[in-house]
């Protein structure tokens, strides 16, 4: 039987962290990490996220700015909103919720926020940064991911990783993240040829796909770590919703060494994450770092 892998117990002791780390920053520099979050369109799963974010933000001791806008808005308003919060002294981190409405280019959206600001980690700067192994922001669902791993296993060097997923958000970064600590990675996706084969070689299986229960049981190496990222809302037979992962969790609990659960796993973490990248970003525009 696997051990669970408690991202809310862990996500709350990252904030902790957070917010002791911004006490000791307001103390010494007087300068109070800021958060905007802007959001496009009226999405409700967009407006709880951006809740949650502001909320946790302000419970860490930040500066919480949120922009909603409306789904009409133009591609050119909304980078000049973006310009505005790189000047923003008050604003060391910038989020715009994704997905944006159909006639706006996210990834010049994107680019257009300072990497230095770019808390979500997905400026092709930051992106490239990753790439290589220097220090930028990382995407916050892979890190909170990796830190997961990290508190699981001993040593990574040299174990085989299969991530099942190869979006910009999730697989790509999670690729080198784990790249970096040596292990032998496998990015599969779907056109992957013999994908059960290939994940029942996987020392550590990431699930990030957004398909319910693709992963099953018994594709699970014995001992491996599980990290499910999918979240998805099913409904059963009665009519009642229920989230689940990408993996069969029912199955793979009874063959993997660690697991998470979907929800209460990596979603936590994500946010956690997110306040980390922008007290970084906060502690470098003070010069404490």
């Amino acid at each position: 039987m696997a051990s669970i892998i408690d991202g809310k117990a862990r996500a709350q002791q990252l904030r902790q962290s957070v917010a002791e780390k911004t006490r000791e920053l307001k103390d010494r520099t007087g300068v109070t990490p800021g958060l905007a979050v802007v959001i496009v369109g009226d999405d409700p799963a967009s407006q709880v996220y951006v809740r949650n974010k502001g909320k946790q933000a302000l419970e860490a001791g930040f500066e919480s700015f949120t922009h909603t806008l409306p789904a009409e808005t133009t591609e050119a308003a909304l980078l000049d909103l973006v310009d505005q919060l790189n000047r923003d002294d008050r604003v060391h981190g910038i989020l715009v919720q994704l997905p944006l409405p159909d006639h706006i280019d996210e990834q010049r959206v994107i680019n257009r926020i300072s990497p230095d600001k770019d808390v979500d980690g997905f400026h092709v700067e930051n992106v490239g940064k990753l790439v290589i192994g220097a220090d930028g922001f990382v995407p916050c669902t892979p890190l909170g991911c990796w830190m997961m791993i990290r508190e699981s296993v001993e040593s990574l060097s040299g174990l085989n990783a299969v991530i099942v997923g190869r979006s910009n958000i999730v697989g790509k970064p999670m690729a080198f993240l784990l790249l970096r600590e040596h292990c032998t990675v496998t990015i599969a996706h779907s056109r992957t040829q013999a994908l059960d084969e290939l994940c029942r070689s996987a020392d550590i299986l990431v699930a990030a796909v957004g398909r319910p229960g693709i992963i099953q049981g018994d594709w699970v190496k014995p001992g491996a770590v599980v990290i499910d990222v999918g979240i998805n809302r099913v409904t059963d037979d009665s009519g009642k919703s229920r989230l689940t992962g990408d993996v069969d969790f029912d199955g793979a609990v009874e063959r993997a060494g660690h697991i998470t659960p979907v929800p209460g796993g990596v979603g936590p973490m994500t946010i956690a994450c997110l306040l980390s990248n922008t007290l970084k970003s906060a502690t470098r525009a003070a010069g404490q770092e």
